[in-house]
């Protein structure tokens, strides 16, 4: 296994991204993902492996259009040469190792740190700075004591330069149903339960380096999950490593992502919900509020 931190975003190499993607493919494959989109990964390293030109100089000069122009690369493809090159990770790959420290990333935000962090992703269920953007520009992060209106707009106008994108505010990504997500999550504790997803051994409060976290590939139409249970401190503390569910998803402008836990009190108690779409969740199963 390769280190996932390039030497530095400026001198970033074809092969090195390359290097990712292949290594992309090979856990997809171990963790039973369509071959469809293992053979996606092994074509974009492939294409990027015998391209004339760096990947970095085609974004700086010509953005992600100039990287989807390029044969065998897509938008997602696109999108995580981008995270690759202006930050020297991927997140996708480090959650696939088991190594994500998913509040890391919104504690590094200006306005929140470790604290205001934790609380984010116990109230609200967010763990990615797109998750953050869309509880920013929906009203929820307003919601959450700390976060004045002061604070989240320079938590907004922080995301619009880290994510390098013009949305209107209060136009995020249009999210999939709530019964698509609520279907995901049926699919994975169902399988969960039967020892029938892959594991891994996440590097977070895992010491003696346990295979306890299962994995699940799937998707629904063109539109592709990965699920894993929470793994967070919080989760932890409060005995819901194996509740607590978290699914990333593809999105119009990245990937996105969702906690689904099981409701404690009020009129969806022991129902499946989805953090922060109550509200859907209430008319999904058809109960009052």
């Amino acid at each position: 296994m390769i280190a996932d931190t390039l030497t530095h975003p400026d001198t970033i190499t074809n092969a090195g991204i390359a290097q990712r993607f292949e290594e992309v493919a090979d856990l997809l494959e171990a963790q039973n993902a369509s071959e469809y989109r293992v053979q996606a990964w092994r074509n974009g390293a492939a294409e990027l492996r015998h391209a004339g030109r760096p990947a970095a100089e085609i974004l700086a000069d010509e953005g992600l259009n100039g990287l989807e122009a390029l044969p065998a690369i897509g938008s997602a493809l696109a999108r995580a040469i981008r995270e690759l090159v202006e930050t020297g990770t991927l997140g996708m790959l480090r959650r696939m190792r088991g190594e994500s420290a998913p509040l890391a990333v919104l504690a590094s935000m200006p306005g929140v740190g470790a604290r205001l962090a934790e609380r984010l992703h116990e109230e609200l269920g967010v763990d990615t700075l797109e998750g953050l953007e869309a509880a920013a520009h929906d009203g929820r992060l307003a919601r959450v004591p700390g976060f004045g209106a002061k604070r989240v707009a320079g938590i907004q106008d922080a995301l619009a330069t880290r994510l390098r994108r013009r949305r209107p505010p209060g136009s995020p990504a249009p999210d999939p149903s709530v019964g698509e997500l609520l279907d995901v999550d049926r699919e994975y504790r169902e399988k969960a339960q039967r020892d029938a997803l892959p594991t891994i051994a996440p590097r977070r409060f895992n010491p003696s380096g346990e295979k306890w976290l299962p994995v699940l590939h799937t998707t629904r139409g063109d539109r592709h999950y990965t699920a894993l249970y929470s793994n967070t401190a919080r989760a932890h503390e409060l005995g819901r490593t194996h509740d607590w569910l978290v699914l990333y998803y593809d999105g119009r402008d990245g990937e996105r992502q969702c906690t689904i836990v099981t409701a404690g009190r009020g009129p969806l108690k022991g129902r499946r919900v989805v953090r922060g779409r109550e509200r859907e969740c209430i008319a999904y199963y058809h109960v009052g509020a």
